[in-house]
C-alpha cells in the first residue's frame, strides 16, 4: 500500500479541522482521522481518579494513535489527514516521528496566525476567552516555535481553501476544482 499522512497542527482556532475537511472534500481518495476521538474514548472509560486535564498526557492515547495511524497507513491506499495540536516535543516524537521511522510518509505542517485572529476565531465558534482552547494559546504558539515543528502556513489573511491549496500543493496532490462557490 502506498499511503501518505498529512498531519495538520497549530494552536486551536488555526483552521486545522476546516483545513482537513476541505483536503478531503476536494481529494476523493483520502481519510480523515481525529485523534481526538481516542482521547474521548479514554475519557470516558476511565476511571475519575485517573483522568487528567489533556487526554494527550496518557501515554495509551499516543501509543493507540500511532498504532491505528499506521494500521491504516499499512493497509489504506491514498491521504490520510490528520488535524491534530500537538505541541510537546516528546509526543510528537511518539506520534509522527515515530510514525516517519516506520518508513510512513508524514508531511507536516504548522497553521499558524496572530493571537488576535486565534482568540477572534474561537469567539466566533463560541469559546470565550476563558474556555480551554483560549486557554491554550500562549502555550501553543510558543511550543509550536519550537524548530522541530516546521512547514508553518500563515493563515491571517487567506480562506481555508487556499490554505488547503497549498498544502496540497506541497505534498503534490491535485486536488478538485473548487466549485462550492458556484
Amino acid at each position: 500500500m502506498i499511503s501518505l499522512i498529512i498531519w495538520i497542527n497549530g494552536a486551536f482556532g488555526s483552521g486545522k479541522t476546516h483545513t482537513a475537511y476541505e483536503l478531503h472534500r476536494r481529494f476523493p481518495n483520502s481519510f480523515v482521522y481525529d485523534p481526538e476521538n481516542m482521547g474521548f474514548f479514554i475519557r470516558d472509560n476511565i476511571p475519575e481518579n485517573m483522568q487528567k486535564n489533556d487526554f494527550q498526557d496518557y501515554p495509551i492515547w499516543r501509543e493507540l494513535n500511532f498504532t491505528f495511524l499506521k494500521y491504516i497507513a499499512d493497509h489504506y491506499n491514498g491521504v490520510i489527514i490528520v488535524p491534530m495540536t500537538i505541541v510537546h516535543p516528546t509526543y510528537y516524537q511518539e506520534i509522527v516521528v515515530k510514525l516517519k521511522n516506520e518508513n510512513i510518509t508524514v508531511k507536516h505542517f504548522v497553521l499558524w496566525a496572530s493571537k488576535k485572529t486565534l482568540e477572534n476565531r474561537l469567539c466566533k465558534r463560541g469559546d470565550g476567552n476563558n474556555s480551554w482552547p483560549a486557554k491554550q494559546i500562549d502555550r501553543c504558539m510558543q511550543s509550536l516555535s519550537n524548530n522541530m515543528f516546521q512547514q508553518r502556513i500563515v493563515t491571517d489573511d487567506v480562506t481555508i481553501e487556499q490554505v488547503a491549496e497549498k498544502i496540497a500543493s506541497m505534498c503534490g496532490i491535485h486536488l478538485l476544482p473548487d466549485h462550492s462557490k458556484f
